[in-house]
């Protein structure tokens, strides 16, 4: 499974993070097709800090000439945003190129809700958080894109399903 040894590390380390993004979608029943990873993390200072020591010791380096410890300072992360229009951090695996994790450097939408509100997503041994459809929707509605609109209409006709209702 692709990205498998990086959700190992994440759910061997306690880490409080939802999927969210196209996988997490994809997770839902919708099928998209995606290249990243997009997570929302919990920035409390403790989590955040086992969340970067797991993403570097795994082997992922930050896309930006930065160091990764960087991103721990909301001071750094508010400044990367209003100065340079980040939205997300990007984590690259240099062995496997392929593989790219983007985390919301400014969670938005609050997390502590869309955490208690998470569908698990049992893979083997593991489980991964995802956030739930309402949150999913949430997310996609922030941006205007045409693929987020699209994806906003296959979630709702999941949410549709899901309570029972007709498509």
């Amino acid at each position: 499974m692709l990205y498998e040894a990086l959700f190992r590390g994440l759910h061997a380390a306690h880490i409080r993070y939802l999927l969210v993004g196209a996988v997490a979608i994809n997770l839902h029943g919708v099928p998209r097709m995606t290249a990243d990873l997009d997570l929302m993390v919990d920035l409390a200072e403790p989590n955040l800090r086992t969340f970067v020591q797991t993403m570097t010791s795994l082997g992922y380096k930050p896309r930006v000439p930065v160091g990764a410890e960087e991103v721990l300072d909301p001071a750094k992360r508010r400044e990367w945003k209003e100065q340079k229009s980040m939205i997300v951090f990007t984590w690259l695996h240099p062995a496997r190129p392929y593989e790219e994790v983007d985390m919301f450097l400014e969670n938005p939408i609050e997390f502590g809700a869309a955490y208690a509100n998470r569908k698990n997503a049992n893979v083997g041994d593991m489980t991964i958080p995802l956030a739930d459809v309402p949150d999913l929707i949430a997310l996609k509605s922030l941006s205007n894109r045409e693929q987020d609109r699209s994806d906003i209409e296959a979630l709702r006709q999941i949410q549709r399903l899901n309570e029972g209702g007709a498509g």
